[in-house]
């Protein structure tokens, strides 16, 4: 197995970052309890309106099981007109 840990930059568009905030706190409970996830975390900056996920994977396989979640493409369907930006996505190995 080889962890993963994902960080993603997310920009809603200002009068859509309540609804995205929204749509990814209430998937949080429901991707932590996923078999493969380590941790899933939103941190928010509201001065510049931007979300922050930080996440950890037990691999890649994982991440992919996430993904095809309803729960989880129903988000990536909702920002499809609420981001202001494509995501900023870094897929990052643990050293050490």
């Amino acid at each position: 197995m080889t962890q993963l840990n994902v960080i993603a930059k997310i920009v809603p568009r200002s009068e859509h970052f309540e609804e995205a905030r929204s749509a990814i706190c209430d998937i949080v409970d429901r991707t932590r309890a996923e078999a493969g996830c380590i941790e899933f975390r939103l941190s928010e900056d509201p001065q510049s309106g931007t979300l922050h996920l930080y996440e950890e994977w037990r691999d890649e396989a994982a991440l992919a099981e996430h993904h095809a979640k309803s729960y989880t493409s129903s988000v990536f369907k909702a920002y499809e007109s609420w981001l202001a930006e494509e995501p900023e996505i870094l897929h990052l190995r643990p050293v050490g």
